[in-house]
């Protein structure tokens, strides 16, 4: 798989939408490496975490958020399991699970029916050790043009996870402990 050729199949090489995905992405990526990196017990694929790591917001395109210029029909919470039908189609199952579960900290059931998200309702926790560490690097980055390279406190991100629910905030904490 190569990442760069998958995101310029959808993004346009020097759009604004293109040039956050892709700075983003890197940026989540060389997180995800080094957190991989300290945690070698649990064996994780480094090569599958950069290139998981580099796709898992490609469904952004797909949604309306004019700060990304982004033009689609679908509310950004839906870029995850977009992405994942996206990646799906192109014989990247594994791939495709990651952007499916990095959005929050990831979603269960149980979210998706309490915030009445518009989201097919089934688990969209991140299972996998490789998994678990692209949704945490997420976390750390902006998509905000001006500020998607500079790494967020994990007291900021925690404050942030912590508004969408505890059950999110407690998830987040286990890997800060887990991968810090």
């Amino acid at each position: 798989m190569n990442p760069i050729d998958i995101i310029n199949e959808f993004y346009a090489p020097g759009s604004k939408a293109g040039e956050i995905l892709l700075r983003h992405s890197e940026a989540v990526a060389q997180k995800a490496i080094c957190v991989a990196e300290r945690i070698p017990d649990f064996k994780p694929d480094t090569r599958f975490i950069e290139e998981a790591a580099m796709i898992h917001d490609i469904g952004i395109f797909y949604t309306n958020a004019s700060l990304l210029e982004c033009n689609g029909k679908y509310p950004y919470v839906c870029h995850g399991y977009l992405g994942r039908k996206l990646i799906e189609d192109m014989g990247y199952q594994r791939h495709a699970l990651v952007c499916e579960r990095h959005v929050g900290a990831g979603l269960s059931i149980e979210d998706i029916v309490k915030f009445n998200l518009p989201l097919p309702v089934r688990s969209m926790i991140p299972i996998s050790i490789e998994e678990q560490i692209v949704c945490y690097a997420d976390k750390f980055f902006s998509k905000k043009i001006d500020q998607n390279t500079e790494e967020l406190s994990i007291d900021t991100v925690v404050a942030k996870i912590e508004s969408y629910g505890s059950d999110q905030a407690i998830r987040f904490k286990t890997w800060v402990d887990l991968f810090e």
